[in-house]
């Protein structure tokens, strides 16, 4: 005869399994960014998987290994690329000790500033730029991360894929809630990854390119880094592009090229912002749209988990976490409502 009850085993059994959940937890919370990157280029890449496995025949590794090839060329080796030009810059100016001297100087022509107030801005810029520095992974000295990240990733996405109904069936079979519920949070968090990473990349990407375009053709200094650093900042609302455009136009205007000025502001305000509206607009009817607010404070969220990737990883939590409230309360407001229909039904039978 056993000492313990049949229900008192399972109790034990579970206290173990939570026990071991946490302990494994714990264990990946340094590859949790891969983890995440996993499933959003899971959510991203399952289309084009069932569209060529699927509807043309195409063998399952075949295909994988495809969208795997073309993800690593255009997404991984860009970002990357960029990264190591932005950290170069960014070197750079923090290496020239009269660079922020001259900028205070010119920009002393149009505000007054005092000596206490330039060494602090002096300070302040440096500071930001070692920050910003931070952000970036170095294929020098995080050489390691970045391949073991990037190698965890593809491992489990290749295998997500190539195994794709069984892992979906897995999801929906374990997920803490009912079926449709779990349908449900599939599809809207399919709605929000896309709106965040696709809608939100492609106008990222376009204001990136219209900055660099119009820095090109009005005769500003590395077009093509401030696109860049433009494309990113252009992922917070708050920011966007007049945290660069606007400084670059005052600096033209402080060394009398007012042309090259006024034009960045007139083209910035009036076609750079809108066309955010516009393609925000489009894609909200789409997929669906990401609230500012929710944007704003998952960027503060995911910038010391992720770094960079904090500008996606971010909001994407914070969605994900509301999203599953709100399955949440509709899965008990249901319950309830069943609750009072059978309470009810037992005192009409009474």
């Amino acid at each position: 005869m056993s000492f313990f009850s049949y229900k008192q085993r399972n109790n034990i059994n579970l206290v173990i399994i939570i026990a071991l959940g946490l302990l494994i937890a714990y264990s990946l919370h340094g590859i949790f960014g891969s983890i995440l990157a996993t499933l959003v280029m899971y959510t991203v890449m399952r289309p084009g998987y069932v569209y060529l496995a699927e509807k043309k025949g195409w063998n399952r590794s075949l295909a994988a290994i495809l969208l795997i090839f073309v993800s690593v060329i255009v997404i991984v080796l860009p970002f990357y690329a960029f990264s190591s030009m932005v950290i170069e810059k960014i070197a750079e100016v923090n290496n020239n000790v009269g660079y922020f001297k001259k900028i205070l100087d010119k920009v002393k022509h149009l505000v007054p500033v005092n000596s206490e107030m330039q060494e602090l801005i002096e300070d302040g810029f440096r500071k930001a730029g070692t920050w910003i520095t931070g952000l970036f992974p170095s294929l020098i000295t995080g050489a390691f991360n970045i391949i073991l990240g990037l190698l965890i990733m593809y491992f489990l996405l290749y295998f997500m894929l190539i195994e794709r109904e069984r892992f979906e069936a897995a999801l929906i079979k374990y997920a803490p809630m009912r079926e449709q519920n779990a349908l449900l949070f599939g599809e809207e968090m399919r709605n929000t990854t896309y709106a965040n990473v696709v809608g939100q990349g492609f106008i990222a990407l376009v204001q990136g390119s219209l900055v660099s375009l119009a820095f090109y053709v009005l005769g500003y200094k590395d077009p093509l880094f401030w696109g860049v650093v433009t494309t990113f900042v252009s992922f917070v609302p708050v920011l966007g592009p007049p945290v660069i455009f606007v400084p670059a136009a005052l600096l033209q205007m402080v060394n009398g090229n007012n042309f090259a000025a006024w034009g960045m502001l007139i083209f910035g305000f009036v076609v750079i912002i809108n066309i955010d509206n516009v393609l925000r607009f489009i894609i909200a009817k789409k997929v669906g749209n990401i609230h500012p607010i929710i944007t704003v404070i998952g960027v503060v969220i995911g910038i010391p988990l992720f770094g960079i990737l904090g500008l996606v990883f971010g909001p994407l939590l914070l969605s994900y976490f509301i999203l599953l409230v709100r399955i949440y309360e509709t899965s008990t407001l249901a319950s309830e409502r069943l609750e009072r229909i059978k309470t009810i039904g037992d005192e009409n039978q009474l």
